[in-house]
């Protein structure tokens, strides 16, 4: 946190140094997908050299999961091949506002900026690849944004509801990443109490919280967590059979 001087902001345990909330997918068919582009998807793709990408999935259009955007380029560049990109609707009408010149019919391609397909996302399943991807909708605030899941794995990033129809697309999970900001309540994400209790009702195997601030140490929280808990960190590596 910037001109913070609190335990967590000065701890020299690295699972405390946190960016913003990414994930990288590596599927069965060899296929890579990455989930949002964050601010600091520059930095992260550095420090654990991600070298392709093949498709982005879109959770919603807030600044902090798509302003990295634009380093996309890069990844162009390596595959020479357009990226596909899938959101819902809204969030795809919110990047071609915020990004109008990757768009523009006259903007240089080759490097000068990202070549990206846009795919929208509808209420149902569909595949990249052989894998398939079951839009999970969830309350963000006032927005209802998307989670995701794959196989018997989900992501559900900023949120503090799930709705009983979604509720119904996340039995039988193996892993979780789940939203749990901080102690206090927050009136567009779970706080870790409430985050706890809708991990115990959805049941998952493993779940794993993101979207941390700066009130949660990971040592003393992950101590105070019930087994199969835990807060997630950077660099973190998770197999989902």
């Amino acid at each position: 946190m910037i001109g913070c001087d609190c335990p967590v902001c000065r701890s020299d345990d690295p699972r405390d140094n946190r960016t913003r909330p990414s994930i990288y997918l590596e599927l069965d068919d060899d296929r890579r997908v990455l989930v949002d582009t964050t601010p600091d998807l520059r930095t992260q793709a550095l420090r654990h050299d991600l070298r392709r990408v093949d498709a982005i999935l879109y959770t919603h259009a807030h600044v902090d999961h798509v302003m990295g955007l634009d380093e996309v380029r890069r990844f162009n560049v390596l595959s020479g091949t357009p990226m596909p990109i899938f959101g819902d609707a809204p969030t795809l009408a919110s990047i071609q506002r915020a990004f109008s010149y990757i768009f523009h019919p006259a903007a240089p391609r080759g490097g000068g900026v990202p070549d990206l397909r846009l795919w929208t996302i509808g209420g149902g399943p569909f595949c990249l690849g052989r894998q398939e991807v079951v839009p999970v909708p969830i309350q963000h605030g006032p927005w209802s944004i998307l989670g995701f899941r794959l196989g018997r794995f989900a992501y559900l990033t900023d949120c503090n509801g799930i709705p009983e129809a979604s509720l119904a697309r996340l039995d039988g999970l193996d892993t979780l990443v789940l939203d749990a900001l901080r102690h206090r309540p927050h009136p567009t994400h779970f706080n870790l109490a409430q985050a706890t209790a809708m991990a115990r009702r959805i049941g998952a195997r493993r779940t794993w919280f993101t979207h941390i601030a700066h009130e949660l140490g990971h040592a003393e929280t992950c101590a105070s967590l019930p087994d199969g808990m835990a807060l997630a960190h950077d660099g973190l590596v998770v197999e989902v059979a």
